[in-house]
């Protein structure tokens, strides 16, 4: 249940994005960030998911594998980027160091049955935050705010500058995501194409065989970066995405422990050094404002 193998699985999504891993490696390795300060002789509530999870000496974490500055396999299968340093961050606080973290992939359609059939203990893997998500599993955070954008061909061929342009075009996104969503229920006469995984969809775009792709802006932005000037980012974001961590429902101490530890790496400074070193790095954008976590 906690296997990694599908780690390995990475090189057949594509050379353009293990190269764009390999490029944000290495400036993040120039940067010589330092792993989260590991907590030492934690001590939990009886019976907590934290006291659980510090006894066993594992976190266990879905994220994305091919979302370069989020969560992206490197050469080696091993995921790097935003999310995957937010889970550092909530390992440390447990405990845990990075070598304990169970990474897992979770993509877009499985992120809510991993966590209800407890294969992971939390999934960090640009997971919006929404109602409907929020009736079957708990949500800390926000800790990062996305929003949704459209990636096109270079130059732009089609004229793309907005969601009202997708009529008519036939436009890629993730099945199971709140983009994919989004387009079926608000812009209709789009010719709505779904895969599992972002890389399928931005071979796709490669090959012509769709006009646009749809997701939150930052993982678009991350394809573009790796795409050695394929593609360009329409900029015009039309919804907002709070991203959050999914935890079991109901988990109420474990939810507040987690949105504790998110508020404490936004005041020290922890949240921006690990998006500077990460999605920064790719986008070339200074760490934001960190969002208000929502403790409803």
């Amino acid at each position: 249940m906690r296997s990694t193998r599908k780690l390995a699985a990475f090189a057949a999504l594509g050379l353009t994005l293990a190269a764009c891993s390999s490029e944000a490696g290495e400036q993040a390795a120039e940067e010589s960030a330092s792993a989260p300060t590991v907590a030492e002789d934690v001590e939990f509530p009886e019976g907590s998911t934290m006291a659980e999870i510090a006894e066993a000496g594992t976190l266990r974490v879905g994220t994305k594998i091919d979302q370069p500055g989020f969560g992206l396999a490197n050469t080696e299968g091993t995921p790097e980027g935003f999310d995957v340093e937010i889970a550092k961050i909530i390992a440390a606080e447990l405990g845990l160091s990075e070598d304990q973290i169970e990474f897992t992939e979770t993509v877009s359609a499985n992120r809510e049955p991993f966590i209800q059939q407890d294969r992971v203990d939390i999934v960090v893997a640009t997971y919006t935050i929404n109602d409907a998500r929020k009736q079957v599993v708990d949500f800390a955070g926000p800790y990062y705010e996305a929003g949704q954008d459209i990636m096109v061909a270079a130059g732009n061929p089609e004229g793309i500058e907005g969601p009202e342009d997708l009529a008519g075009k036939t436009v890629c996104s993730v099945e199971g995501s709140t983009p994919a969503q989004n387009i079926r229920d608000n812009y209709p006469e789009a010719q709505l194409t779904t895969y599992d995984v972002y890389s399928k969809c931005a071979d796709d775009l490669r090959n012509g065989n769709v006009q646009a792709v749809t997701t939150d802006n930052v993982i678009l932005t991350g394809l573009v970066a790796g795409s050695e000037g394929a593609f360009e980012l329409v900029g015009n974001p039309f919804t907002e995405e709070p991203y959050g961590i999914g935890l079991q429902l109901g988990d109420t101490e474990f939810r507040n422990f987690i949105n504790d530890v998110l508020e404490e790496s936004f005041e020290n400074g922890s949240w921006a050094d690990a998006w500077d070193r990460t999605a920064g790095a790719i986008t070339g954008e200074p760490a934001p404002e960190p969002p208000t976590v929502d403790r409803y």
